[in-house]
């Protein structure tokens, strides 16, 4: 991504740190939220990592539920918040994941992606599975189902904020170049602003890095 889009991110975000802290969660949120924990809980994942994680509302929950979260965030602001409320989180453009390979279980993305211009999407895409592990899980949710790309007009931020949004088919052939799809799921009048739609998909590690990992597929008949 350039960096002076990550950058007006950065900033119109770091902004917002309150405001977003005291928004709660949109109740149609709940239960996509909670149909992930429970597929990532009986394959056994324990450690899960949030990208563009913001507060850490998110992060919260799942730690509540007892799994290992960790938390990246461009906004030092929205990382310092996490850490007071007891999380890990890091400082980071999730372009770019600073972790080791298969660090994680499960990468939780909600309305995150929805800033990434279309053409960066597959190197985002791969850089979240590299840190996943054999068959790891990734929650990849935004609003969609027009095809929209620029800053809004209308927008309460500033600077105001980039977004690119995608259509159904869109969104599942990007997705399919580097995940297999397990779900998509459509969440109807839960978009704002004029669009029409939440877009949830459910993922899985389709790339297995290095010889362990593939000595490790082998055993698993994967």
């Amino acid at each position: 991504m350039k960096p002076e889009l990550l950058d007006d991110l950065r900033v119109a975000y770091g902004a917002k740190v309150t405001e977003r802290a005291d928004k709660a969660i949109s109740p149609w949120k709940v239960p996509v939220r909670a149909g992930f924990l429970q597929r990532l809980l009986q394959l056994g994942g324990t450690r899960l990592l949030e990208i563009g994680a913001g507060t850490g509302g998110h992060g919260a929950f799942f730690a509540e539920q007892g799994l290992q979260v960790v938390c990246t965030d461009l906004s030092p602001q929205m990382v310092e918040y996490c850490r007071s409320n007891g999380l890990t989180a890091h400082k980071m453009d999730f372009s770019a994941l600073d972790f080791p390979p298969n660090s994680f279980d499960a990468v939780f993305a909600m309305n995150c992606l929805l800033h990434v211009p279309r053409a960066d999407l597959p190197a985002v895409l791969a850089s979240v599975a590299r840190v996943l592990a054999v068959g790891g899980l990734f929650f990849w949710g935004q609003y969609g189902g027009d095809s929209q790309a620029g800053a809004w007009p209308e927008d309460r931020y500033e600077p105001k904020r980039f977004f690119s949004l995608l259509t159904d088919d869109d969104i599942r052939e990007i997705a399919n170049g580097v995940f297999d799809l397990l779900d998509f799921e459509v969440v109807p009048k839960a978009g704002h602003g004029g669009v029409n739609h939440f877009q949830a998909l459910t993922l899985k590690q389709r790339y297995y890095h290095g010889c362990r990992q593939r000595r490790v597929c082998r055993q698993k008949g994967l």
